[in-house]
C-alpha cells in the first residue's frame, strides 16, 4: 500500500506546517527568521495541531521537526519584552505565556500517540524543553542543546521540569546553572535524545522510528504511554500496584488476546486497536 502524503498549512499565515506521511503526522516549526521561537502563535498552532489528531485513528504517531538552522530558540524574548509597557509591566502576559507553553508541553505527554522530535539544529531553553518533552528524539550530529537562561538573568525553570525528568540530576543542574551547550553526542550519553544521525537525515530517521512504532497496537501504545508517565511520579510500591492493575486490565483487551495468540501460533498479529 502506497503511503498517503499530503501537506497543508494549518492557518494562514501559520508558523507551523503539517505533512501526513502514511500514518505519521509531521508537524514542522516553520519560522526560521525567529529561529522557530515558541511565540504565542507557535505555541497555539502546535497545541491546536496536537488536539486535531488526538482522536484521528488514521494518525498513529507524530514527528515534530523544524525548518532552518535552529530547531527552536525557546520563548520569543522580543514578544515578551514588548509587554513591559503594560500597566502591570507584563506580569499577566508572562503568566499567560508560561501557562500556555506548559499546557502545550503537557498535551504532548497526554497525547495517546508516541511523539518523536527530529532535531536538526540548536534547541535552547523552551526549545530544549520541547525535545525533552517528546517521548523520543532523533538528533542531527550538528544539533546542540542548552538551557542558557541563566546568562540573561532568567533561570530556565519551566524547561527544567522536562529536562530533570530526562537527564540525571547533576547533569541537568550543570546545564541549568552554566547555560553551556551540549553536543548531540553528549545529549545521547545523557539520555536527552535516543539517536544521533548524519545532518540532513534526522527527519527521515524520526519518521522511520515513528513508523516502527506505528505498526504496534494503537490501544496498547495508548495504555503504555499513559502508564509510563503516571508511574514515574509514584513511589516504588505505588508504581508496582498501579502497573499491576494496568497490566491485568490490558490482558483483557482484544489486542492482548490477539497478540499473545499470534505469538503462540507463530504468526503475525492482526490488531483491532481495542
Amino acid at each position: 500500500m502506497t503511503p498517503r502524503t499530503s501537506r497543508s498549512i494549518l492557518q494562514a499565515p501559520s508558523p507551523l506546517l503539517r505533512e501526513t506521511v502514511g500514518s505519521i503526522a509531521v508537524f514542522t516549526l516553520d519560522s526560521p527568521a525567529t529561529r522557530n521561537a515558541l511565540s504565542e502563535a507557535m505555541i497555539s498552532a502546535l497545541h491546536e495541531a496536537l488536539d486535531s489528531i488526538r482522536d484521528d485513528k488514521g494518525v498513529r504517531a507524530v514527528v515534530i521537526a523544524a525548518n532552518g538552522p535552529a530547531y527552536s530558540s525557546g520563548h520569543n524574548l522580543k514578544e515578551l519584552t514588548a509587554r513591559r509597557s503594560d500597566a502591570d509591566r507584563g506580569r499577566a502576559y508572562f503568566k499567560h505565556m508560561m501557562k500556555s507553553c506548559s499546557d502545550m508541553m503537557q498535551a504532548i505527554v497526554h497525547l495517546p500517540k508516541p511523539v518523536v522530535a527530529a532535531v536538526q539544529g540548536v534547541a535552547t531553553a523552551a526549545g530544549c524543553q520541547l525535545v525533552a518533552t517528546c517521548d523520543l528524539a532523533v538528533a542531527s550530529d550538528k544539533a546542540t542543546f542548552a538551557t542558557p537562561g541563566i546568562d540573561i538573568g532568567l533561570f530556565c525553570s519551566t524547561p527544567m521540569v522536562a529536562l530533570s525528568r530526562n537527564v540525571p540530576r547533576k547533569h541537568a543542574m550543570h546545564m541549568l546553572l552554566t547555560g553551556e551547550p551540549v553536543s548531540a553526542q553528549r545529549a545521547i550519553e545523557l539520555g536527552l535524545v535516543n539517536s544521533v544521525v548524519p545532518a540532513g537525515s534526522e527527519r527521515d530517521a524520526a519518521i522511520a522510528l515513528a513508523n516502527k512504532i506505528a505498526v504496534k497496537s494503537a490501544y496498547t501504545l495508548k495504555v503504555g504511554k499513559e502508564a509510563f508517565y503516571r508511574q514515574a511520579d509514584m513511589n516504588l510500591a505505588d508504581a508496582y500496584t498501579y502497573a499491576a492493575q494496568v497490566m491485568a486490565e490490558n490482558m483483557m483487551a482484544r489486542d492482548a488476546e490477539e497478540g499473545i495468540g499470534a505469538f503462540i501460533e507463530k504468526r503475525d498479529p492482526k490488531w483491532h486497536d481495542r
